[in-house]
């Protein structure tokens, strides 16, 4: 209640900061189909004093939004990769305007250069969601994975999953689809996909009612990019870096648009080799340890191809189908050696290796549909998509276990894990554009996931998960003057069943129906030195639901004295969401925020009463409650000139309160991480590139960690009339991204400490080359904009 009145109180000093008179001007640019042009250059000038202009990159949805001195004639002009600029002149009065501008495709037919010359910002706010402009990120990355790993203000765990604001794993979209897929199958997908292939990076922190409320972590949507220049372009690209083992990859990308029809190809080979290493002890008893060292490599080799169609049935109406195709091969093995002593004296009384082969062959294959019918000029559309994913992976395992003390037979047996994910997600959406600045939207939704493994070690186990998901969705944002209030609410209705068939019948099953409301309130509130400053408030409501594999009851065996298993009783969790944050001329600056989870489920591990507590289990559960509190800052100097910079801070405090092993739980943890992404241009065609982050007193669950980050360094050279980069790269240059972790909760006194192969060097090639068609010249002349 504390901090919900103090962010009441912040809203009405929001609201009653007194706005300067300003003419509000809202820029469309749209292509010949009068599809809307995202990351244009929009520039205004005004003709009775030339030397005061004002610029703007449009948003997704090709807008860009100004707020003019005063009335007058101004001269507006917008460009972008692959379009002629055009410009035009408009009269203004003092009442809000909306302003239409149609680009044409460039001149020539033999592409000089696809470089991008505009200034887009590296990171810009959109109303409630971050844009990430991956471009120089991805001349320094061979998969999308890497090039998450390196955006300002993301963090990614050793095991692939993605944090925004807290604790929590964010959820990943692809293309505004939710990949329903475990976080290791998720992290070989992007790990699979081409860098060159990623148009922009979502962020959505606090998602609002149109997206699923499942993930309290936010969502980071990975938009994929299509044949949106005009004319035949593509890139070929090639790399390889190394560490202690190395890493190739070599693909190619066709992107075609000739008019209402465009699609585009992109094709990678790429084989990975990495290790990573683990020491760690658990005291099981005051004066026994069990201490282990592991080591394993991760050798593999994946096919992918993404493809798409786009075609332009009307001036209003567009289909589109993509899909991606992606082949995978692996062969890890790992050698955990095991041994129990006495802590005081160091004596030895058990000592063992085990050995775990792996061979891995999986695919995965993604359709979808989408139609979009754009109902007005003003923006509003009515959009339906459909998607298929199916997913097989089998592993066959070789487990062996030798007894060095005391001295024993070997252990040995085979195993085999057959696991197949289907994914089924249809929603239909329609926003609508009224007037006095009324907009209404709204939407159906429908998922199904259907997950059969069939696991055989000694003794066989099959398991069954189905899921459906039903939701809808109204929201409707109202703009008075500088304020924009967008408020909502979703509906969702979940079955959950879970079945184990083998060795023993078990089931669970779960049916619930959920509401989520979302509030946000946006207001410029003044100007510094010709900077807006806007502020923000949202609230959010959500839920997180276990994965299937969090549910399977199976007890899978890790090591002699490590067991890991699902638990089916586990309940979804559910997080209240509160932030205020500020921005500048659309780049976020500073944010406060507040997460409330209840029922918070989380890994943990038990050491139960038999056996001496030799042997832990790892699972799921339920442990109560946590409140946690964010706060994040970021500072930029504008792109543009020779200098760029980006940093940030950010500050987590959780506070958990419940049950561990049946005893109380009182757990508290602070972390900073601080992070910086710089470039330098040399030369108008060489550019130093420098990133990385430290993470301090960091935490995963209730794992608390040491200090530890990581520091990037590139080169890109620019070659053959820029059609050629050449970049030389370093990543983990002082190998600082490992971390020591300590587990004390209940029963458990754990440490250790885990490192991989982050530290690489390596060398990217890229060349581009199009054929364009030909320009159309508009002419410039004076216009009146629409009411």
């Amino acid at each position: 209640m504390y901090l919900r009145h103090h962010l009441l109180l912040l809203l009405l000093v929001f609201c009653s900061i007194t706005a300067i008179a300003q003419v509000p001007l809202t820029v469309a640019v749209q292509d010949s189909r009068k599809a809307p042009v995202p990351y244009a250059s929009v520039r205004i000038v005004a003709f009775a004093d030339s030397s005061k202009a004002q610029e703007r990159v449009t948003d997704s949805n090709g807008r860009a939004r100004f707020e003019l001195p005063a009335p007058g004639a101004y001269k507006v002009s917008a460009s972008s990769v692959g379009y002629a600029e055009v410009q035009k002149a408009l009269r203004l009065t003092e009442k809000p305007a909306t302003f239409t501008l149609t680009l044409e495709g460039s001149a020539g037919t033999t592409l000089g250069t696809v470089v991008v010359t505009s200034n887009r910002p590296l990171i810009r706010q959109e109303d409630d969601k971050t844009i990430v402009d991956p471009e120089n990120l991805a001349a320094t990355s061979t998969n999308a994975y890497e090039l998450i790993e390196k955006t300002p203000g993301l963090f990614m765990d050793q095991d692939g999953n993605i944090y925004l604001n807290s604790t929590t794993p964010a959820t990943v979209h692809i293309n505004g689809r939710e990949q329903k897929m475990s976080t290791a199958d998720v992290a070989t997908m992007l790990k699979n996909l081409p860098p060159n292939a990623i148009s922009r990076i979502e962020i959505l922190r606090t998602p609002s009612a149109r997206y699923d409320a499942s993930g309290s972590g936010g969502i980071v949507n990975v938009v994929l990019r299509k044949g949106v220049k005009p004319g035949l372009t593509g890139s070929v690209n090639a790399g390889a870096n190394q560490g202690r083992y190395g890493n190739q990859f070599v693909g190619l990308s066709l992107n075609n648009n000739g008019g209402r029809l465009q699609s585009y190809i992109n094709l990678q080979f790429s084989r990975r080799d990495s290790y990573e290493e683990l020491q760690s002890q658990r005291f099981f008893r005051p004066d026994s340890v069990l201490r282990q060292s592991s080591f394993t490599r991760y050798p593999g080799e994946t096919y992918y191809t993404g493809f798409g169609l786009s075609y332009a049935l009307t001036k209003r109406w567009d289909l589109n189908w993509d899909g991606r195709l992606s082949i995978n091969r692996t062969a890890n093995r790992s050698t955990n050696r095991s041994e129990i002593a006495a802590a005081s004296t160091g004596g030895k009384t058990a000592d063992n290796e085990a050995i775990v082969a792996n061979s891995g062959r999986n695919w995965s294959l993604v359709q979808g549909l989408s139609a979009k019918y754009r109902i007005d000029s003003a923006g509003s559309e009515w959009t339906t998509d459909l998607s298929v994913t199916h997913a097989p992976n089998r592993t066959e395992q070789d487990l062996r276990t030798v007894f060095l003390l005391p001295a024993g037979p070997e252990n040995s047996f085979d195993g085999l894990i057959d696991n197949k994910l289907t994914f089924f997600s249809t929603q239909s959406n329609v926003l609508k554009k009224l007037s006095r600045n009324w907009t209404l939207e709204g939407g159906l939704k429908t998922t199904a996931v259907d997950f059969r493994n069939s696991t055989t070690y000694r003794r066989s186990n099959a398991y069954r998960y189905r899921e459906s998901i039903h939701a809808a969705y109204f929201q409707a944002s109202k703009k008075m003057g500088a304020i924009l209030v967008k408020a909502g609410t979703r509906v969702e209705n979940t079955n959950m069943n879970g079945r184990q068939l083998a060795p023993d019948d078990t089931s669970f099953r779960l049916q619930r129906t959920d509401l989520f409301p979302y509030i946000y309130v946006s207001r410029d509130i003044m100007k510094i030195m010709g900077y807006q400053l806007r502020a923000y408030l949202v609230y959010r409501r959500s839920i997180s639901r276990p994965a299937y594999e969090y549910l399977n009851p199976y007890p899978r065996i890790i090591d002699p004295y490590l067991q890991e298993s699902g638990n089916p009783s586990l309940r979804p969790q559910f997080t209240q969401n509160y932030e205020a944050n500020i921005s500048v001329d659309e780049r976020p600056i500073i944010a406060l925020g507040f997460n409330d989870t209840k029922d918070i489920f989380t890994q943990v591990l038990y050491q139960p009463d038999s056996n001496s507590r030799k042997v832990a289990y790892r699972t799921y559960d339920n442990l109560g409650r946590n409140r946690e509190f964010y706060f994040r800052a970021l500072g930029a100097i504008p792109p543009g000139k020779r200098y760029f910079l980006v940093a940030g801070v950010q500050y987590n405090r959780n506070f958990y309160e419940g049950l561990y092993e049946g005893a109380p739980l009182s757990f508290r943890r602070g972390s900073w991480t601080i992070f910086s992404y710089q470039t330098f241009k040399i030369s108008p065609l060489t550019q130093l590139t420098l990133n990385g982050f430290v993470r301090m007193n960091g935490q995963i669950q209730f794992y608390e960690l040491s200090t530890f980050g990581s520091l990037n360094l590139s080169v890109t050279q620019q070659l053959f009339k820029k059609k050629l980069a050449l970049t030389l790269s370093g990543n983990d240059l002082l190998y600082t991204n490992n971390n020591r972790f300590t587990l004390v909760q209940g029963t458990v006194n754990a440490g250790g400490e885990r490192r991989s192969d982050t530290r690489r060097f390596g060398i990217n090639l890229r060349y581009q080359f199009g054929i364009r068609k030909k320009e159309e010249t508009p002419l410039l002349n004076l216009e009146s904009p629409e009411r």
